[in-house]
């Protein structure tokens, strides 16, 4: 295996959590060496399932061991004065510490953050925690359901009539590990800088899956409801359908799609049918349609439907289980999956996404045993770092470029990541094809009113950008391209696999032009193998991902999470995979090929379903918003229209707290609903009760209430919410702007914050207008004269306005 791009570094982890775990595992599985600090007895998560016989009479967590691959363990109690000083030595061996112990517990700690970095100034630290460390909710009792109820990812998804539907735990694992990756990594990449601290809230995380429709419902003033399992607002047909064999992903959204639609299924009079012919009309006649389509469905298989939908351009995934995605050639092929060992249990897992060509990951690996290892045989290693950031210092990334050819939501956000921490992006449109998310409806006022820079979502996914302008079907307008690349530190796309190869652009001409680029895709299945070309939406990756299989409750279809969860994951997961590159980049001055394939960027949110079916041989049932652990655990309907608490029993205490909270004494009291298993015995009568309180409250005075009890519960919140959420408000979330052609809006901040500061990094530069920064790039970068700059502009080889696609004269032959 190569020199991996992390080898360097050495990374101890305190606390607990799968957060904090995914977050290791992404340094130790590029070859850090992670030292995992366990208390007695080790880690408690060690006994969540699924179980798995290690040997010896041991039984480990197999979600777990997947977590903490290639790391080391050691136990410390840090509740003692000489157990503290072992580890205050071992932490003057460590460049960074990933501490996940609670906010309210570090300062009154024997282990405080300022007293390391008054005496290890040159130890780089990040703090994980739910909420941050300042806030309404910092202190807030809380779980995975209830983190994402108050991140507004859970109330629209569901039957209409409620409740809304809680998904399964660690998938904030994998969105909140990343977000705290990318700017610890961003921290250490330059250790002239000094060593730097973040603190990364797991909430604030999380809304950049809720983003895009907070933006929407900023724009349009209300938040699109919640209509059935498996129906989108924004379209239809959208979901999950029965074939003769298996479940089909269909995303139409498109007129070509639609009209592809048809002709697959052999009805192309269809397309021009008033009642269906546009997705607005479609959806509010989706019980026609359905009826239409659903029994030419049930003729052939998902994987024959999937294959010709390949061949049309559809946007079609087949929706497996977890036996049939571990059986998928497709991924085995892409290496997608591994064994992780831990005693003498094997078992596949999935293996990292950040698909670095020259320096991949390892294929996940053996995980320790509590205590393997000890603090003392530890101690020999020497930090590179030697002192802290300032304020004084430059933002980590400061003095890297990077050319964005990305659009719509996935990529942007991924280069938003690197803009935030003070890369110098580039975003490149051409004014015949702008970004799509600057709205994809040329008719009416799109060109005169210059409606494509008034959208909400562009200006969200394109802050700390600059902006320019190139026709890249133009000769001239590639070559600037190939200028800009020349001078680039990385460059990055989210075309469909097929789009830059065609014009001459794939990774390995880039880097002829210039050998140390980082050359970024990240189609929907990756540039190999036979589903390359595969179309997709945020929508297709989640249904390709196995993840529906495993939502919602036993009998339903697979249910889906109404939000593009390919986008977001796939953003931050190309976010991680860029600075994993700039570090190798920086250690060998070499470039390599990042082939991220977004689907399997969501492999790692169905960890624990995978691991269960390849260690035991069979998944477990669905069990909808009922937890394995926790009793009761539910989303619960409260005082008011459609207004839902999310609440979740960790253990008796909170039991006992829940009931003289609801004035039930004689459920406390009960013998039979002392203990988690009389509890799950009973999970039907405690439902009815707990329901039978809620509604008589308003959720937000249901939280507080729970919440001063020591209860885990938030609110189910809409995206719109998420505005006027007074701990997003408190901690400064939302960052109110002024600009052209938008007005007053607001605009999301980063998840985390660096040093002791309470606010988030300010917004330096807001999304450019179309072209805005053309003179400026080609003239200070490239040395273009003013003369040739007119000449490009007159050309519309560059430009700051949008034009219409103007049909081209046929050519002619002599």
């Amino acid at each position: 295996m190569p020199n991996l791009p992390l080898s360097d570094l050495r990374v101890a982890e305190i606390g607990s959590g799968d957060t904090l775990d995914y977050c290791g595992k992404l340094f130790s599985d590029f070859g850090a060496e992670v030292i995992k600090i366990e208390p007695p007895g080790g880690d408690h998560a060690r006994q969540y399932p699924p179980l798995v016989d290690a040997g010896n009479g041991r039984r480990e967590s197999g979600y777990f061991a997947w977590l903490n691959t290639n790391k080391r363990s050691v136990i410390a109690d840090l509740n003692k004065s000489d157990d503290v000083a072992r580890v205050r030595a071992l932490l003057a061996t460590c460049d960074l510490l990933i501490d996940a112990r609670a906010p309210s517990e570090i300062p009154n700690s024997l282990l405080t953050h300022d007293d390391l970095r008054n005496e290890q100034p040159g130890l780089a630290i990040t703090a994980i925690s739910w909420f941050g460390e300042h806030g309404l909710y910092s202190n807030y009792q809380t779980t995975d359901s209830v983190c994402r109820s108050l991140a507004g990812s859970v109330k629209l998804v569901g039957a209409q009539e409620g409740p809304p539907v809680l998904p399964r735990d660690g998938q904030i694992a994998v969105m909140a590990g990343l977000t705290a990756f990318i700017p610890t990594l961003a921290g250490m990449y330059d250790r002239n800088t000094g060593a730097r601290r973040f603190a990364v809230s797991a909430h604030e995380a999380m809304l950049q899956i809720s983003e895009f429709d907070t933006g929407l419902a900023l724009e349009v003033g209300f938040t699109r409801p919640r209509m059935a399992i498996n129906r989108f607002g924004r379209g239809y047909p959208v979901g999950n359908f029965p074939t003769k064999d298996g479940w089909l992903g269909i995303t139409v959204v498109t007129p070509a799609q639609w009209a592809a639609f048809c002709v697959m299924l052999g009805l192309p009079e269809l397309e021009t049918e008033s009642q269906f012919n546009d997705g607005l009309a479609r959806t509010n006649n989706s019980k026609a349609l359905f009826d239409i389509f659903q029994p030419i469905l049930m003729h052939k298989s998902a994987n024959e439907w999937f294959e010709m939908g390949i061949k049309l351009r559809l946007p079609l995934a087949v929706v497996p289980d977890m036996e049939t995605l571990l059986k998928q050639q497709y991924y085995r092929d892409r290496g997608a999956f591994a064994k992780v060992d831990i005693g003498t249990a094997s078992f596949d897992a999935p293996v990292l996404p950040q698909a670095l060509t020259g320096s991949r990951p390892k294929p996940n690996g053996r995980a320790p045993f509590a205590g393997d290892d000890t603090i003392d045989a530890l101690l020999a290693h020497q930090r590179v770092a030697t002192r802290q950031a300032t304020p004084d210092d430059p933002q980590p990334l400061k003095g890297l470029r990077i050319i964005d050819l990305t659009m719509g939501w996935a990529g942007p956000s991924a280069t938003r990541q690197m803009g935030d921490l003070g890369a110098d992006v580039i975003k490149v449109e051409s004014c015949q094809y702008p970004d799509w998310f600057r709205g994809t409806d040329p008719r009416g006022p799109y060109f005169p009113e210059r409606t494509y820079e008034k959208i909400y979502w562009f200006q969200q996914m394109n802050r700390n950008k600059r902006g320019i302008t190139l026709d890249l079907t133009n000769p001239r307008g590639k070559e600037l391209l190939k200028q800009l690349l020349a001078g680039a530190d990385a460059v990055i796309d989210n075309y469909a696999a097929d789009v830059l190869p065609r014009m001459g652009l794939d990774a390995a001409a880039m880097h002829k032009i210039n050998p140390r680029l980082i050359v970024v895709t990240m189609p929907a299945f990756g540039m190999t193998g036979p589903w390359s070309g595969v179309r997709a939406y945020g929508s297709t990756l989640e249904q390709a991902s196995g993840l529906p299989s495993v939502t919602g409750r036993e009998g339903d279809p697979p249910t889906m999470l109404h939000a593009a969860l390919g986008d977001p994951f796939g953003g931050v997961s190309a976010a991680a995979a860029l600075m994993l590159g700039f570090m190798h980049q920086k250690n060998t001055g070499l470039g390599q090929h990042i082939d991220l394939s977004a689907t399997e960027a969501l492999l790692p949110l169905v960890a624990p379903s995978v691991i269960e079916q390849s260690a035991t041989g069979k998944s477990g049932p669905r069990i909808g918003n009922r937890h394995p652990r926790f009793v009761p655990n539910g989303c619960f309907p409260c005082l008011g229209e459609d207004q839902w608490i999310t609440i979740a029993v960790r253990n008796d205490d909170e039991w006992r707290a829940l009931c003289k909270v609801m004035h039930r004494n004689d459920l406390a009291e009960d013998a039979a609903l002392a203990t988690t298993e009389g509890r799950r015995a009973e999970e039907d009568r405690i439902e009815v009760a707990v329901r039978h309180w809620t509604t008589t409250v308003r959720p937000d005075l249901a939280m507080v209430t729970l919440q001063d009890a020591g209860v885990p519960a938030g609110t189910a919140r809409l995206p719109l919410d998420l505005a006027g959420d007074p701990h997003l408000l408190a901690v400064g979330h939302w960052q109110p702007v002024t600009k052209v052609f938008m007005g007053p809006h607001l605009l999301p901040s980063v998840a985390y914050r660096e040093g002791s500061a309470k606010m988030p990094y300010p917004i330096t530069r807001l999304a450019p207008t179309l072209g805005q920064h053309n003179e400026e790039v080609l003239r200070d970068l490239l040395g273009l004269s003013a003369t040739e700059i007119d000449e490009l502009r007159a050309a519309e080889i560059i430009g700051d306005a949008a034009i219409s696609k103007k049909a081209k004269a046929a050519p002619t032959t002599k």
